[in-house]
């Protein structure tokens, strides 16, 4: 059952992303590989992991970019479209700290109220960690050179900008637990 939802969660970014955005599919392939590596520290939620790492950037499809709010965006889709399990589309929505990039788009409400976040901190940080350590082409990275790449691309003063500025302490914070649930795994 658990490959299952992989493997949905592949055919469904693959022909959402795929042709239309092939760098933001090389990203999502890559934070995909990087879940499947972390999920051991999740167990029976390591399938979760890795399909929401799968979906996380779905929202920014042409063809589902309603508001222009990716997180937002995408899970709409996933609840409406395919009737997904809460907790994956609750996952997609808020990934890597969507509800402080929501308030700078005046729709914090509006996210907050329609998919709460989910209340499992380590799958929470799992996905932040997948998401902020692969580069827009699928390679590894640090969450710090993430962050100042994201920088640089959207510029200090943007929507984005503005918003990484903020998620920054945090996105470090989820990365540093994770680095350390993954230290604490028998080898």
């Amino acid at each position: 059952m658990a490959a299952l939802i992989e493997e949905w969660a592949t055919q469904v970014a693959d022909a959402e992303l795929s042709r239309s955005l092939p760098r933001r599919w090389a990203h999502t392939q890559g934070v995909a590989n990087r879940a499947a590596e972390v999920g051991q520290v999740l167990n029976r939620n390591a399938s979760l992991l890795v399909a929401a790492a799968t979906l996380h950037d779905i929202g920014y499809a042409p063809r589902l970019a309603v508001t222009g709010f990716h997180p937002l965006d995408g899970a709409r889709f996933l609840r409406d479209e395919h009737r997904v399990d809460e907790r994956l589309v609750r996952l997609v929505a808020n990934h890597s700290f969507a509800l402080l990039e929501a308030e700078e788009r005046g729709l914090r409400e509006e996210l907050a109220t329609e998919f709460p976040l989910l209340e499992e901190p380590l799958l929470v940080d799992a996905l932040v960690y997948c998401d902020m350590t692969t580069t827009p082409d699928g390679d590894r990275t640090t969450a710090q050179d993430r962050v100042a790449e994201i920088r640089s691309r959207y510029g200090d003063d943007s929507v984005v900008g503005r918003f990484i500025r903020r998620a920054a302490p945090e996105i470090f914070a989820s990365v540093e637990r994770v680095e350390a649930a993954l230290t604490a795994q028998p080898r």
